[in-house]
């Protein structure tokens, strides 16, 4: 008995888990669809994630927290555009984060940019909200910036 209790309890552990995971798009237009269809703003995290330390630091100290999983649920659909060194991605991913770096100018890592978009006829015309990187500070610190980009005080 103390077994399937046990086993029940790993398997609802376990889905509480998945639960708090979030969902990272990489395939932009994907993203822009859910954006759009939500109604919600996209928060596209420009990364090196196998060597930039900023961009590991970033995700360790926010990205990865319950504070941030908990707001962006609520408030972003989230894009990760990488620029690895060892890691592998296919071409067509190589080719649309390098297309969308020179789009929308990124000379650093982390770089993270708020953005709705919308696609007609194979275009994708963004409107940028606003951008950030790492703030110190952590979670909270940064989600205050990053607030104050998606929802902007009318003054």
């Amino acid at each position: 008995m103390k077994k399937i209790f046990l086993i029940a309890l790993f398997l609802v552990g376990g889905f509480a888990m998945q639960a708090q995971e979030l969902k990272w798009y990489t395939d932009v237009r994907e993203a822009i669809m859910v954006s759009n269809k939500e109604q919600k703003p996209m928060l596209m995290f420009f990364t090196g994630s196998d060597w930039c330390g900023w961009c590991i630091r970033l995700q360790n100290e926010v990205l990865k927290t319950p504070e941030f999983t908990k707001w962006a649920k609520d408030n972003v659909i989230l894009v990760e555009l990488d620029y690895p060194r060892r890691t592998p991605q296919t071409p067509e991913i190589k080719n649309q984060n390098n297309e969308l770096q020179q789009a929308f100018g990124i000379q650093g890592f982390p770089t993270i940019y708020f953005t709705s978009a919308e696609a007609k006829d194979g275009k994708v015309n963004f409107k940028g909200l606003g951008q950030t990187g790492y703030v110190a500070g952590g979670p909270s610190a940064w989600l205050t910036v990053a607030e104050g980009i998606v929802h902007p005080k009318k003054s």
